[in-house]
């Protein structure tokens, strides 16, 4: 789904959700079309207009996942940015795994939601372009120390900080250095930003 003319596809049973998202891209200029269900987008799917998708990872029926899932069967090649609650980091990076450009802990931030979006629309993976991204996130991988690597492979499997400690054996504030440090060292924005780099260096393998 690529286009000039770009929709952002908003799927959420929360109706405020919808349309509070649905003001927030029209008042951005960016064109939007709200669904109350996963399936009621894929039954408008033929005559859906291109563009990126924001999904609710948790609704009834079928999930944000299971919609990730269903576009893969379908080879669509569409960018999703999925909406996670507190404490859906697990989620988060199946989501991810299962080819979600990224995703956003309520509550978001209207700026980060709209750069995000506004990403999702310009995306474009050329071949080159991930081979330079994928030797620059292996140069900054390499500078990290054991405990670090160790921590973002804890996070990367959607642990938290405290469970992270425990199974490392140090103390939930150590982990938290080690997670500023390799934050920093990776120059990751974020954790989705993190997730992204760890897709992209295969230490995280899509479904």
């Amino acid at each position: 789904m690529a286009s000039e003319t770009a929709t952002v596809h908003i799927i959420d049973d929360d109706a405020a959700l919808r349309e509070s998202l649905g003001f927030l891209l029209r008042t951005a200029q960016i064109a939007a079309q709200a669904y109350d269900s996963a399936k009621a987008f894929l039954d408008a799917l033929p005559a859906a207009t291109p563009g990126c998708i924001i999904t609710d990872v948790r609704m009834p029926g079928m999930s944000g996942i299971e919609l990730l899932k269903k576009l893969k069967e379908l080879n669509l090649d569409v960018p999703v940015i999925v909406i996670t609650g507190h404490g859906d980091i697990p989620l988060a990076v199946e989501a991810m795994k299962f080819g979600a450009v990224d995703f956003l802990e309520k509550p978001f931030d209207d700026e980060v939601l709209l750069a995000s979006v506004q990403s999702a629309l310009k995306r474009r993976d050329g071949d080159s372009r991930r081979r330079t991204e994928r030797a620059e996130i292996d140069a900054r991988l390499a500078l990290l120390s054991k405990r670090e690597r160790d921590v973002l492979n804890g996070l990367v499997a959607g642990r938290a900080n405290k469970q992270i400690a425990f199974d490392l054996g140090i103390s939930p504030r150590t982990v938290e250095i080690y997670r500023a440090n390799l934050m920093d060292k990776m120059q990751a924005g974020s954790l989705s930003d993190l997730l992204r780099m760890a897709l992209l260096a295969e230490i995280i393998e899509r479904n």
